[in-house]
């Protein structure tokens, strides 16, 4: 660039000495030409990323992420103190990576894990929806022998967490029995039928109108019901 400068600035010395039109006409398009190239050298070197930022970058970052491919984390464990929902990942070797491969991603009801390249993959889990709110600010890791542990504070101490996720949750409860058989028979037999009404075909729910009414006109005759 500083070359082109040095010839731009020479033309111009010429345009200003030059009287014959053909030569000021040789002599502007030589100038815009070179004003182009200039223009063009500028705009490549700012979209190119200044070298030293590569040597600043700690080696970790610079290192290549993986080698493999992402794997997807599915069995854990996890239990509970007044403060803390624990969930342990198994991951044979993992205190053997650098710290900073180890890493863990918190929001208010979520959480993600990722480690970079431990024998060759990384490993992956995202946790959505936890039960209730957690403090991002008090969660941490720890990396123990072959196990991960994630320590969720709970943002409401000594509460207690049934499930570690909301749809855990609303999938436990769809499989829940219709009827609590703590409750009167009668009633738990009638929540049975009116699921069976619910989601019965035209043939089915005629069915249950007529042993419905049957029985309403036994009750009002006074004999049992069934």
């Amino acid at each position: 660039t500083a070359s082109l400068q040095k010839d731009l600035e020479e033309v111009k010395i010429f345009l200003e000495k030059s009287t014959r039109k053909r030569v000021r006409d040789a002599l502007t398009g030589e100038k815009s030409k070179i004003e182009t190239e200039i223009r063009n050298k500028m705009q490549q070197k700012s979209q190119k990323k200044p070298e030293l930022l590569d040597n600043e970058k700690p080696a970790a970052m610079v290192a290549p992420i993986t080698t493999g491919y992402t794997v997807k984390i599915s069995n854990y464990g996890w239990d509970q103190s007044d403060k803390f929902v624990k969930i342990y990942i198994t991951l044979t070797g993992v205190q053997q990576v650098p710290t900073e491969n180890v890493q863990v991603h918190f929001t208010e009801r979520s959480f993600d894990l990722l480690v970079k390249n431990l024998n060759g993959k990384n490993y992956s889990m995202i946790v959505s929806y936890l039960l209730k709110p957690i403090s991002v600010e008090g969660s941490s890791k720890k990396v123990k022998t072959d196990t991960v542990i994630i320590l969720c504070k709970k943002k409401v101490e000594n509460t207690r967490w049934d499930y570690l996720t909301q749809v855990e949750k609303d999938c436990k409860e769809k499989e829940k029995p219709a009827y609590d058989a703590e409750t009167d028979p009668s009633e738990g037999l009638m929540n049975v039928l009116k699921k069976i009404y619910e989601d019965g075909d035209d043939d089915m729910k005629r069915t249950i109108n007529k042993a419905w009414v049957e029985s309403r006109e036994k009750q009002v005759k006074g004999e049992p019901e069934f």
